[in-house]
């Protein structure tokens, strides 16, 4: 089993290196005054440093479930779980689900995929097209695993959104063979225009979404969740409380306060997707102007810019060069099951100022 290519690269890099490889939020976008007043607040509470309960404090578990109900998916306390980051969610289903047939989007998450193996399950990959994936195949897949993955807003790596025809075919199939979707939604909350209806709402009894805090608050709290059924969750808690019985409660307790001002969070998420916009379109603006051979679609939310060379260019022999040249991005193909060399890439444009974007792409170019 390989690490992944990501977090070898991350390790791999110093402070000179302009990466465009680590799906990394903004640090000069931190509440970090806001975060340092819900701790000092959390602080007071002696429960903050004793063992919870394994699903999650109440609190917090009633402030995710609201914000579901609020979007006209109704939802309780009792169908979230509380996860140390969407990563160890994905891990627990991983597991219930081990050795089973799943169908993925392909490209996919390799994180997702990483898991996949580690836990055998046969992963059936379907390919994605501009709106999601091709439905016809995607029925023909499902029909044999009855269990899909996928990304549907602002997909990781393509940043493909899917379109509503395409989340309605999605839930008719699923329906249909009475199958279960895990739906990943790191990044719905980082739409640049308007925030899609998830398919689990329509399908409250065989789903499993998942979200997140990393990618919207600050990751290092590293809390995460799965919403769904009651009784699907009953069937999670033993995998859970054998990993690490809960997850952090000082996180927890921090997030729970934080969260109390709703107002807050919302300006916050604005001030996110403000930026994230300015940045996407600013990247795309010089990948045209300094690298028009590669092609690839203007980024509508999330924080990844996907495409490919019109010529055959191998992007995984190309990245070693650009290493040498102190810029960093994942190529395309660490992103397949394969994972044969193709002339993809995904570029993350969160992370880095407006010139660190323009002397990347300018030394990218200078490497092909």
């Amino acid at each position: 089993m390989k690490r992944s290519f990501i977090r070898e690269i991350l390790e791999a890099i110093d402070e000179e290196t302009i990466s465009f490889a680590g799906g990394l939020p903004s640090e000069n976008l931190f509440p970090c005054e806001d975060i340092k007043t819900a701790t000092l607040k959390a602080m007071e509470n002696p429960k903050i440093y004793q063992y919870g309960i394994s699903n999650g404090i109440n609190e917090l578990r009633a402030q995710i479930a609201q914000r579901y109900t609020n979007e006209g998916f109704p939802t309780t306390k009792d169908n979230i779980l509380i996860t140390t980051g969407s990563q160890q969610a994905m891990y627990i289903l991983a597991k219930y689900f081990e050795g089973k047939n799943i169908t993925i989007e392909e490209p996919s998450y390799l994180g997702a995929m990483n898991i996949f193996r580690l836990n055998h399950l046969n992963m059936q990959g379907v390919k994605l097209e501009n709106d999601g994936v091709n439905i016809e195949a995607f029925e023909k897949s499902f029909k044999d695993t009855k269990l899909t993955y996928i990304i549907p807003d602002f997909q990781n790596p393509s940043a493909t959104t899917y379109s509503d025809e395409k989340r309605e075919g999605i839930a008719k199939i699923i329906k249909k063979y009475d199958g279960i979707l895990i739906e990943d939604s790191p990044y719905g909350e980082l739409f640049f225009d308007k925030k899609n209806v998830s398919i689990s709402s329509k399908l409250p009894k065989n789903s499993f979404h998942l979200g997140s805090f990393s990618k919207t608050l600050v990751p290092s709290l590293r809390i995460g969740w799965i919403r769904a059924d009651e009784e699907l969750l009953k069937s999670l808690m033993i995998i859970k409380e054998s990993i690490d019985l809960h997850s952090c409660g000082i996180s927890q307790y921090i997030l729970t306060e934080y969260l109390k001002d709703e107002q807050k969070y919302e300006k916050h998420l604005q001030e996110i997707r403000d930026d994230y916009s300015k940045k996407a379109n600013f990247f795309s603006e010089q990948l045209n102007l300094i690298m028009p051979e590669f092609k690839h679609e203007k980024p509508k939310g999330g924080m990844f810019l996907y495409g490919a060379f019109e010529d055959e260019i191998d992007t995984f022999a190309l990245v070693q060069e650009c290493l040498k040249k102190k810029v960093v991005y994942v190529p395309g193909n660490q992103f397949y099951i394969d994972k044969v060399p193709n002339g993809e890439i995904r570029f993350n444009y969160t992370h880095s100022s407006f010139e660190q974007i323009e002397k990347g792409i300018k030394l990218i170019k200078s490497c092909l």
